[in-house]
This record gives C-alpha cells, structure tokens and sequence, in this order.
C-alpha cells in the first residue's frame, strides 16, 4: 500500500512541486470524456482534489480512475501543481491540486444507503434511523467528524486543567453494588455467587467519597455512567461525565475550582473569555424564573402578587391564596399567585396561543392560565381586567405593565404554581421569539452558578422525603445543627434545610452538578433516618460507607460535568446523538450492532438467570 505522507487536509501552496502520497475516500467523481479524471479525495482532516491525466498516464491506470466511485478507499501518488480550474474558495486545499502518477485502489465499495457529505448527497440528510443503522457511514460526514474531534479535544483539554490542579486521574469500578435509590439501574447476574447481582453506576459518587478518605486528596476520571431511563434529546441510558473529588475544601472552593475549569475549558475550544459567573440562591432563581437552572439570557421574569390578588375581586386567586395560610413563606403547600409580563404580547401572543397556556398549565396541576392585555391607553383589558378592577393601579405598578403588554396568571399551591410557571415561561419565550439563536459555535453564554438547594422535597405521589440532590450531600455549615437536631417530623424545619449543595447552568441547561459531601457520621445517619431507612436498612446498602466515615474522613466536596452536554453546546446541538459516536435511540436500541437482543437459555442457566417473554 501506497503510505500517506500528507492527509487530505493538509497541502497548500508551500507544497507546490512536491512528490506526496495520500489516503482516503472518493468523495466526488468527475469525468469529463477529455482524457482527464477528477476526483475529490477525503478523509478526516479534508478533502483534496486529485486529477489522472491520460496524455501522461497508462491506459489502464486512467480506466481503473474512470470506473471509482463515491466511497471507494484509494492511494494515490502525484505532484503537486497549482489548480489548474482557478482556486477553489470553499477548500482549506483549494489553491492546490495532486496530479497522479500511481493509483493504488484498496478497496471498492458497495452501493452505499447514502453518502456522508452533510447532505445525503441529494441535498436532503438521510433520515436519523438509517444513519445510526450505517452509523459508520454517517460517522464520515465532516460534521460528525468535527464532533468526534471536538469531543477529544474537551477530553484533553480537562486531562490538563486537573492534571495542572493537582488531581489524581483514579478508575472506580463499573460492576457495582445495587443502591436503588434514584434512577433504575442495568443490573448484571452474577455466574459466581448465584441469585446475586451487580449494577452498573449512574455515578461513582460512593467511591470517590472513599478515595478521599483513603487520603487521595484530588480525585478526577472522565467515566461512564448508566441510567435506565427513557433517552431523551439530551439524555442517553449511557454517558460520559468528568468527575471531580476534592478534600480539605469548603464550597466556595470547589466553585473557584470548577469556574476556573469552565474558563478555560470556552477559552480552549471556542475563544470566548467567560466573565465572572454570577451566583444566585436556589430560592432566587425560583422565585424570579420559576426554575433551579434558568435561562438567563432574556427576561420574562416572573412576579408573586398574592399581597395585590388577596385585594383582587377574583374569587379562584382567593381561593388558591386560602391554601396552608398558616404555613411559612415558600412552603410548598401554601397558596400563591404569581404573573408574568410578556412585553408586547398584545401583539405577540395569539388567542389559540393563549388558550393553549391554559391547557399547558394544567398539565402541572394548575387550575389553569388567566390573561389580561393592556390596550394603547394603559388600560387592562379582556380576560380577568374587571376582576382586577381595585388593584389595577398597584398591579401596574409592580409589573411595570406598559402599552401592549400582556399579562399571564396562575394561582395555586408554592409548588405547583412555580413549577407551571417556570415552564411557561420557557415556552413563552420561544412563542415570542425572545431566546437568542444559537451561532455556528453554541454561542451566546450565560453562566450561572445556583447556590443553596433545599436539602429535601416531598414526593409528590408518595409523600415521603426525598433527597434534592443526593443523600450524601452536606447540610450547609450554618444548618448542621439545626438539622441533626430537627425531629423528623418537623415539616417545617425539614423543608427549610438549605444544603451545601451547587450546579452551573448555561443557558438554562444544567452542565454540572455537586455539593459538599457528608463526613459526619451523625449526619449521614439522620439524612438516611429521614429518608426512611431503618439503621439495618443503612447499614446493608452503604455499610461500607458508613464505616469508612468513622474512620478519619475529612472534610470533602465534589462535582460532575455531563461531558456530552458540554461538547452540545460546543456544537450548537440539541441532539446528543450528534455528540456520541455510538448512540442509541429514543427507546435505546443500538441500530448498527441490533442491541439488546435474545440470549439462549443455556446463557441464561449460566448466570443463574430466567427470561419472561412476551
């Protein structure tokens, strides 16, 4: 075989007159029935044009160039010359082209379903399913190309900021033990110890919390995770995240340490200097977007009136503000209203827009959406405006509500009503037009770190306590005490444990996520007792742990970037299948290799393990 002494990618006008020799794919044909042969020769790093000359040529060497194909695998060796056509603008390469004197054809190709050049080649992209069925394919587009090399880079990148940082790149385990505490595990059977299994980890937070009480100190591993949930556009069953461990810190030292992280990380990969990021408390965040990772980068903030709807004529705002009266501020069960300004939605938001905001919200337990809209005299108008009548001086006071501006309203529980809220608001704003386009390179960001998480929430169908993040994330230093000393059946108390816990947010998307750990056996005891584990519960799930803790833990916190989102907003993505070179479908098949698929039942006998069919 002819060996490459340059890529595709790579000549230029310095290398006119040289002897090279190239590898790759037929991307285009041309010939033009002169005795000459044109063919755009392609592999990772670009694409060359490459001409046979048949005045210079042996007759069968200029045949064999006549009969290649999009996607044939050759080698070639020729000189360079400057473009005898004039330069072509749209090629790194294209002031130059390789004049041929060996053709070495290494492989011919089949008919292929489509070809990989952005556009199917009939300038339309090959549906998604047949493309990840060819995914080898489909991996040869140059854009699936650039995000194979971009996801490397991000790699490198992070191996030498932590590395810099002093942290220890350590492998845990991927046959773990089962802690069935949050999403579904894969479980795997065990052939030794019959009727046993282990899990694959959605994350390796229990063992890198023992690193650290093993004295490692810095601990970082760019690791595979497994969830057995639905895929979702930016979710896969399996993931890449970049974890992160540190001891003897406190949490404004893990956030100096990831912020420094994500600077360099954007100056890296795309020139863009990242300001100072900005912090805002969880209940800021919710109490202005309606949401813990909100999209910064427009407004629609949203406003609790319930002071001004209690004066209101409208009896279901009433009604909704008489739920847990009794109950502090910002408890999930008493009753609010809360509005959200749209500027100019008069104009904006149609009626079918509208009506359909009342179904929207319903579907997150609300009663539903009440509208006004202010007309070109300030005046509230259509909707509610009667019932609004008597406090419709104050309200356009405090929404600073202005000519063709309409006003959106839900009134219910704390908990329902931001929730319903902070998703209106995000479709809202696609309905408007307000969320910025991404550019070429994911552009623009806005940064925000999240701050003090409540430590627990209720479920919603069971009622009972539930970890905000974690069970192993730290109170915050202030709120140790009162928490271990808190009965747990003080609702109150319990709802307002603010953790030590902390995410990054860029453009309303969580890129990473973590909070200051639990080293106080004391503390870890009583999160477990409120989550409804009895200490032999405890014990037989995180016995390990619990032990370890005792024995000299220090003070440790943590963080995980989801790596394939980061590379998404590298690329301007909102697929993560355009991110991994093997993904799966929305319903987690892999296309290309048929996985899952049967197992015979002697497999099955060999694990210690039986199939229910269909």
């Amino acid at each position: 075989m002819l060996r490459r002494t340059h890529t595709c990618g790579e000549l230029r006008d310095a290398h006119v007159g040289q002897t090279v020799r190239l590898n790759g794919w037929v991307n285009a044909y041309r010939g033009h029935g002169t005795g000459l042969v044109f063919i755009d020769l392609r592999d990772r790093f670009g694409v060359t044009q490459v001409v046979f000359d048949g005045e210079a040529l042996p007759k069968d060497t200029l045949d064999t160039a006549d009969h290649l194909r999009n996607e044939d695998v050759v080698a070639v060796e020729g000189r360079v010359r400057v473009r005898a056509g004039g330069e072509n603008p749209k090629l790194a390469t294209g002031k130059i082209e390789v004049e041929v004197t060996t053709l070495e054809v290494l492989n011919k190709t089949a008919n292929p379903p489509f070809l990989p050049d952005d556009t199917g080649g009939g300038g339309k992209l090959a549906n998604e399913e047949l493309r990840l069925k060819h995914r080898y394919i489909d991996l040869r587009r140059p854009s699936m190309q650039h995000a194979i090399t971009t996801r490397h880079k991000v790699y490198q990148a992070t191996r030498r900021y932590f590395d810099e940082n002093g942290f220890l790149e350590i492998e845990t385990p991927i046959l773990y033990k089962s802690t069935p505490e949050g999403a579904r595990e894969f479980l795997v059977p065990s052939r030794n110890i019959p009727g046993n299994w282990y899990a694959l980890p959605q994350s390796p937070q229990l063992f890198k919390q023992i690193l650290m009480v093993a004295g490692c100190d810095r601990y970082m591993q760019i690791c595979r995770c497994f969830r057995d949930e639905d895929p979702r556009a930016d979710r896969q069953a399996e993931f890449t995240q970049i974890d992160l461990e540190m001891s003897f810190v406190r949490r404004e030292h893990v956030i100096e340490m990831m912020e420094g992280f994500v600077r360099r990380l954007w100056k890296e990969m795309t020139g863009y200097a990242v300001p100072p990021i900005p912090v805002m408390p969880y209940r800021e965040a919710m109490e202005r977007f309606g949401i813990d990772r909100p999209d910064t980068r427009y407004g629609l903030e949203i406003a609790d009136i319930s002071e001004i709807a209690a004066r209101s004529d409208a009896g279901f705002f009433k009604e909704a503000l008489a739920k847990g009266a009794d109950r502090p501020k910002f408890n999930s069960q008493r009753g609010v209203v809360k509005a959200l300004r749209v500027p100019g939605g008069a104009e904006k938001l149609t009626r079918k827009m509208t009506d359909g905001y009342n179904e929207f919200v319903r579907s997150f337990g609300a009663g539903g959406c009440a509208v006004v809209k202010v007309n070109a005299a300030g005046e509230l108008e259509t909707g509610i405006a009667k019932l609004l009548a008597p406090v419709k001086d104050d309200l356009k006071a405090a929404l600073g509500l202005t000519p063709g501006d309409t006003v959106l309203f839900v009134a219910d529980t704390y908990a329902v009503c931001t929730k319903a809220m902070g998703e209106l608001r995000q479709v809202v704003a696609r309905d408007t037009g307000v969320v910025p386009k991404p550019g070429s390179e994911g552009g623009p960001w806005n940064f925000l770190i999240v701050v003090d998480f409540p430590m627990f929430e209720k479920n919603k169908d069971t009622g009972k306590w539930v970890a905000m993040h974690h069970p192993f994330t730290a109170p915050r230093d202030d709120q140790a005490e009162a928490f271990v000393a808190a009965s747990v059946d003080d609702e109150n108390t319990i709802e307002s444990i603010v953790s030590a816990g902390y995410d990054i947010v860029l453009n309303g998307q969580e890129i990473a996520g973590g909070s200051v750990r639990i080293h106080d056996p004391r503390v870890q005891s009583k999160v477990f007792t409120l989550l409804g584990l009895t200490p032999e519960q405890a014990k037989e799930k995180f016995s390990f742990l619990l032990e370890a803790l005792q024995y000299g833990a220090p003070p440790h916190a943590g963080i995980a970037f989801g790596l394939d989102r980061l590379v998404m907003n590298f690329l301007g993505t909102s697929n993560i299948r355009d991110v991994i070179a093997f993904p799966k479908t929305q319903i987690g098949q892999d296309l290309m290799t048929g996985a899952p698929g049967p197992v015979t039942d002697e497999q099955l006998k060999d694990v210690h393990a039986r199939a229910i069919r269909p």
